[in-house]
């Protein structure tokens, strides 16, 4: 058993999502959204060194020393896969773990909107989850790819940095590739996807111009492509997409986007009002033909509008799934306004009452559920939980 697997079980028993360790600073867990110390002495550089080139591979360990960071994955048997994040830091080195819970979610643990599953039923397209780093965008892939995995025959390939949920073949074929073990990019890797033979294609990361470009490419050709991107609401989303290319492709890209887009999932967590864990709120945008108009015509700023409207296809702003966590007590004011696109009106309406009128209430909110919570995320600890004094030795 590796070292390091004693402060990963710890972690686990305390419901943490993330563990940091770095030189000269004990261990410190992030539980519910907040870092938390644990009850543990400083630990050497050497220390850090130790436990994390436990984990790696001679390659792995070359590439690190190379270039300053490196992405992995690590699996304690009988408990959790780990993403791992290295990186050089003055002094010594530092490590990020986050939690992966072996079983896969799924859209019914998680609780996502009834949007979601009709999106999957589109045979080709794109449909893009976003939001800002920890907001549960790989844990919904997941449950997207696990829907498309009950419910459909075909060959679904997913491209990730690193591999986190691991996905056995139910009706599907299934390949999961990690960029930097199987292949040198997201690009290269997308290029070889689609002489694969692919059904669905899972892209991880959509940062750079020819990735994306890639992504639309394969929606054009009749796949069904999963995407992320680090925005927080649709219409910033479609704006980044955009935006990515030169200035005279921008209005071409538009109109693929127009053309493939089936729809939008942004995504936020929020501490519970109760202190056990966090809750999602979500965004949800259907590419409906008023939205594939605006987009084509440059107006993707608008969309608001539109799903301002567009409850019956689905669709809802951020600021309105915030009401309706604040109306079945989820979520207090404070919290929610700390995410909503206008804070001072979701304050007003919580100190109001907190209450939706009768035909815009939403059903009451289901009964708790672990596999529900995010990635790591369980019953708030009281006390920073208590580590072994030195478990290196």
């Amino acid at each position: 058993m590796a070292k390091i697997d004693t402060f990963l079980r710890i972690m686990r028993e305390a419901g943490a999502s993330d563990l940091h360790l770095a030189s000269a600073s004990p261990p410190v867990l992030r539980i519910n959204g907040d870092l938390r110390p644990a009850d543990h002495r400083a630990l050497t550089a050497e220390e850090v060194q130790l436990l994390v080139y436990e984990l790696l591979t001679e390659s792995q360990i070359e590439a690190f020393e190379e270039k300053g960071e490196l992405d992995c994955a690590h699996t304690l048997e009988g408990s959790a896969r780990f993403r791992i994040h290295v990186f050089r830091r003055y002094p010594g080195i530092a490590a990020a773990f986050r939690v992966i819970p072996h079983e896969v979610p799924t859209i019914d643990t998680l609780h996502l909107p009834a949007a979601i599953p009709k999106m999957l039923k589109q045979r080709a397209g794109l449909i893009l989850v976003t939001g800002p780093t920890n907001s549960g965008k790989s844990t919904t892939l997941a449950a997207m790819v696990d829907h498309l995995n009950a419910h459909t025959n075909g060959h679904i390939i997913t491209l990730e940095d690193p591999l986190e949920f691991i996905h056995s073949p139910k009706k599907c074929l299934i390949n999961q590739r990690q960029i930097g073990e199987h292949s040198k990019s997201f690009a290269n890797a997308l290029k070889g996807a689609l002489r694969a033979d692919p059904n669905v294609i899972l892209v991880g990361e959509m940062r750079d111009l020819e990735t994306i470009s890639l992504a639309l490419s394969a929606a054009e050709l009749g796949l069904l492509v999963l995407g992320t991107l680090h925005t927080k609401s649709a219409a910033q989303t479609i704006g980044r997409v955009a935006d990515a290319f030169p200035s005279d492709q921008q209005s071409a890209v538009r109109l693929t986007l127009s053309e493939v887009l089936i729809g939008i999932c942004s995504q936020q967590l929020l501490r519970r009002a109760d202190g056990k864990g966090r809750v999602a709120s979500f965004e949800i945008l259907v590419a409906t033909q008023a939205i594939k108009t605006m987009i084509r015509d440059g107006k993707g700023h608008q969309v608001n509008n539109v799903i301002m409207t567009g409850k019956k296809e689905g669709m809802k702003l951020l600021d309105q799934y915030l009401k309706e966590l604040i109306h079945n007590g989820l979520v207090t004011g404070e919290e929610a306004a700390r995410y909503a696109e206008e804070p001072e009106t979701i304050l007003a309406f919580a100190r109001s009452g907190g209450k939706l009128p009768p035909d815009q209430a939403p059903p009451p909110p289901p009964p708790p559920h672990e596999d529900s919570q995010p990635r790591g995320e369980a019953a708030a600890t009281p006390t920073p939980p208590k580590t072994p004094g030195a478990p290196i030795a």
